[in-house]
């Protein structure tokens, strides 16, 4: 593993997902010095022409990605990144770009054969009208990550209007058919899945499902890897994460997230969700702590991303 490069991480940034992306680049900085490279944080404020100079400022040799979420999961940093002539982590502008982009995410799986739930893109105003689905539903913003704005609709439930009355994520959503069970998750490193994780949110925690508090509050779910379902699943899953990588084109490291319904008396059905190109690195992610159950550092994951960094231009 390289040492020695000057690295600058880009953190922060200006999507709804800019705390979880501050306590990832931290951690990051932290594990990059470590190895005894060169580390400037940067965090990627609003006005482009002031991060452009910073970078051009800087001159670093990697960029180490660590924003999440619109501007620094969709595409747009990583056009800028190839624009400017600068390798950085991860994945590159279409595979980002179409990850990010649930309806776009779900023609590439469907393409390529792999299980995803029914479902399809409605306009959000048209959600008070009636159920585009059988209850339950879940409405997805098509842009979003961490499970921010994800809402289940159950029999009963007079949910639709103040989704629409609360939602402020463009004029479209995603709806598709709840499945039963439980959320697995799978890392990819390169050509290589990891594990599977179940991720469960800890039961009498208040969340409903695998949302953005259960994913980044401590308690708020239990991560059993690898999760104690049938090795014939856990490995379908494992398969069906690098297919996913692979389709989609990403770069360096992706996670993958399901839903495992094994409720019923039949065989058990695996929902690929979507592809994460842009894994938390937080305390509480799933995709170090994958690596570390595989003997994989985290100074070490962080090394890795840094030597698979790349420039598209």
């Amino acid at each position: 593993m390289s040492t020695g490069k000057r690295v600058t991480v880009l953190m922060g940034g200006i999507s709804s997902e800019r705390e979880v992306s501050l306590s990832s680049g931290r951690n990051v900085v932290e594990a990059l010095t470590s190895l005894g490279h060169t580390v400037t944080a940067l965090d990627a404020g609003a006005d482009l022409g002031v991060l452009v100079a910073q970078l051009k400022e800087q001159k670093p040799d990697v960029v180490f990605n660590a924003l999440h979420g619109q501007f620094g999961e969709d595409g747009c940093i990583q056009g800028i990144l190839d624009w400017m002539g600068l390798p950085y982590t991860h994945s590159g502008v279409r595979a980002s770009a179409t990850a990010m982009d649930k309806a776009a995410a779900r023609a590439v799986f469907l393409a390529a054969k792999l299980p995803v739930a029914e479902g399809k893109v409605i306009r959000i105003e048209d959600l008070t009208k009636a159920d585009p689905l059988p209850m339950p539903y879940v409405v997805k913003p098509l842009s979003e990550g961490s499970s921010v704005g994800v809402s289940i609709v159950r029999e009963g439930s007079n949910a639709r209007h103040s989704i629409v009355e609360d939602w402020h994520y463009g004029p479209h959503a995603l709806v598709e058919e709840f499945i039963p069970g439980r959320e697995i998750t799978v890392g990819v490193m390169g050509d290589r899945a990891l594990t599977v994780t179940d991720i469960t949110p800890t039961p009498g925690a208040g969340h409903d499902f695998y949302d953005y508090a259960a994913k980044y509050t401590a308690g708020g779910s239990a991560h059993v890897l690898p999760a104690q379902i049938d090795p014939e699943i856990a490995e379908q899953a494992c398969a069906i994460s690098v297919a996913a990588h692979q389709a989609l084109g990403c770069s360096g490291a992706s996670r993958s997230d399901f839903r495992l319904d094994d409720t019923g008396p039949g065989p058990a059905r695996l929902i690929l969700l979507e592809v994460n190109t842009q894994p938390g690195m937080t305390a509480t992610s799933l995709l170090p702590e994958q690596a570390a159950y595989c003997g994989i550092s985290y100074p070490d994951l962080c090394g890795w991303l840094v030597d698979q960094a790349t420039c598209r231009e």
